[in-house]
């Protein structure tokens, strides 16, 4: 799979861009706030309908610009689909392929596959829990697009539920609207068990599929590392069932979805005394540990500890790297090479980091890359080179 053509209507800084690809490696060079990253950006909205760095469509739209257009021809096993995404502020956003209209925007998720590599990856081992749980539903969504659909109820329930909760915490006790509130609640506290366990199956099978890839990219770009020096787990906000420890490879959703009823039932008082929803895969986490004989650590072997908080900066950009390779090799398992966008990554990494995941990464059927300066771009990775600056792509030198 690649990406032959791009082109961006008021998308960000460009009132109108239009640039050739192909196979192979493609370089974007310019200094930083030229707009060059707001082309790979393009297209890694195109196959999530979300941005890698930002959380909402606002800043993807050029300031006073009714609208914002992402279109790209997609070659796939010979065969080429143009898909087009229109940004709508206030409104809905349309999607189309070869010009036809898709009855969902969402539709769209999943045709392209794109896995990027940036900056901003270092939050996967040292930020939030939010930033793990985005890493995993992105990428399930890439491999089942259905999953989108899931995400979106489940976002939906959560706020409902939040709604409900607030309400009846804030209603008298024992009083009518207390009551058609709680009994409301029960409705959506199935609801959210339900959706619940469908998405904690799905990223508990998913954490199985990755852990060896994890191990395995790790120990290639982390120095005298090996595969078992890197583990990752899944973290529920309850304790899981016996059945779902047992296989995790393939969680029963009914016993799933039985244990949420059950933690709901169990925390509500809490639920309602704070007004926020306290169980369910939004209040997860993906655990990352390391071996402690790659933590410097004189403890017994065998012991691992977490990654936030124990490894070097080093070692933290290695985990990160190799959860991106993970993904990268897993959806490639699945019989179909995705689009590597290399986004202003290699200025972030000393020599043998960058030499690395040049090595790793040459191969792919399509690499984008973003840089500052051609220095940044390794030898390995040379290809067509574009200069970006004033709002304008031109071919540069090879």
């Amino acid at each position: 799979m690649h990406v032959s053509h791009l082109a961006l209507y008021n998308f960000r800084s460009y009132t109108l861009v239009d640039v050739p690809l192909g196979p192979g490696v493609t370089a974007f060079v310019g200094r930083n706030g030229q707009g060059k990253t707001n082309l790979v950006e393009a297209i890694d909205y195109l196959s999530r309908l979300s941005s890698h760095r930002v959380s909402s469509d606002a800043p993807l739209i050029r300031a006073g610009a009714p609208q914002a257009v992402v279109r790209a021809a997609v070659v796939k096993d010979g065969r080429t689909a143009v898909l087009e995404v229109e940004l709508n502020p206030g409104r809905a956003n349309k999607a189309r392929i070869n010009k036809s209209p898709l009855p969902r925007v969402r539709d769209l998720v999943g045709l392209v596959r794109t896995v990027v590599f940036s900056p901003e990856d270092l939050t996967l081992v040292k930020g939030d829990p939010g930033d793990r749980r985005r890493f995993l539903d992105d990428l399930l969504v890439l491999r089942a697009p259905r999953l989108a659909g899931t995400l979106s109820d489940l976002d939906r329930i959560l706020k409902q539920r939040a709604t409900l909760l607030k309400t009846a915490g804030h209603a008298r006790r024992g009083s009518s609207s207390q009551d058609a509130a709680l009994s409301t609640l029960d409705v959506w506290d199935a609801h959210l068990a339900r959706a619940g366990a469908e998405l904690l199956a799905e990223r508990i099978a998913l954490v199985e599929l990755l852990r060896p890839y994890v191990g395995a990219a790790y120990a290639t770009v982390a120095r005298g590392a090996t595969r078992e020096d890197a583990d990752i787990a899944y973290r529920s906000s309850f304790e899981l069932p016996d059945s779902v420890l047992a296989s995790p490879h393939a969680p029963d959703r009914g016993d799933l979805t039985e244990a949420l009823l059950a933690e709901l039932g169990r925390r509500r008082n809490d639920e309602l005394d704070r007004g926020v929803c306290l169980v369910g895969p939004h209040r997860d986490d993906l655990l990352l540990s390391l071996g402690l004989s790659h933590t410097g650590s004189s403890d017994a072997a065998g012991t691992r500890l977490p990654v936030k908080g124990y490894a070097s900066h080093g070692e933290s950009w290695s985990f990160a790297l190799a959860l991106r390779l993970a993904a990268y090799d897993l959806l490639r398992a699945d019989g179909d090479d995705p689009i590597l966008i290399l986004d202003d990554v290699f200025a972030e990494l000393d020599s043998e980091r960058r030499a690395q995941l040049a090595a790793l990464v040459a191969g792919a059927e399509q690499v984008l890359v973003t840089a500052a300066v051609p220095e940044d771009v390794p030898a390995v990775l040379a290809g067509v080179r574009y200069l970006v600056g004033g709002g304008e792509v031109t071919r540069g030198p090879d």
